[in-house]
């Protein structure tokens, strides 16, 4: 079997492709909390409308 790698099998040991999927997953929740975290864009107050004097 040529090109293969044996993984060992021990106690703390992570296997590479293990490594690359832990930190795939860990990149795609922060990217996820920090689009949702972003929110929609500030925009400058609004002029507050004038009231409406009511006549009796």
């Amino acid at each position: 079997m040529l090109g293969r790698t044996v993984a060992r099998q021990g106690v703390g040991f992570l296997s590479a492709r293990l490594v690359r999927g832990l930190g795939a997953a860990v990149i795609a929740v922060a990217g996820l909390i920090a689009a949702a975290n972003a929110g929609p864009a500030q925009t400058p107050d609004p002029v507050p409308a004038q009231e409406v004097a009511q006549s009796d």
